[in-house]
């Protein structure tokens, strides 16, 4: 079942490439239907966005704005913030 989810997200992500490189841009609501949230962690989110920005796809948000991604958090800070003060 991993496999299945694997490469669910593998091709949605070649899609979006595919459609961000010939326009030029992808909204945020294009990658969050293709990709919902709890299919990559948030380093793996970053990445994506950052990929997409080194490919020159400008990620634009509701607003027609350009998307500026948190980068991911230190590992040590996410752990912390899981077990509490």
């Amino acid at each position: 079942m991993a496999m299945l989810k694997i490469g669910r997200s593998h091709k949605a992500r070649k899609a979006l490439f595919t459609r961000g490189i010939r326009r030029g841009f992808l909204t945020v609501q294009e990658i969050d239907e293709a990709l919902p949230p709890d299919s990559l962690t948030d380093a793996e989110r970053w990445l994506l966005y950052y990929s997409l920005h080194a490919a020159r796809v400008q990620v634009l948000d509701s607003a027609g704005q350009r998307f500026e991604p948190q980068g991911p958090r230190p590992a040590e800070e996410s752990a912390s913030d899981q077990n509490g003060p």
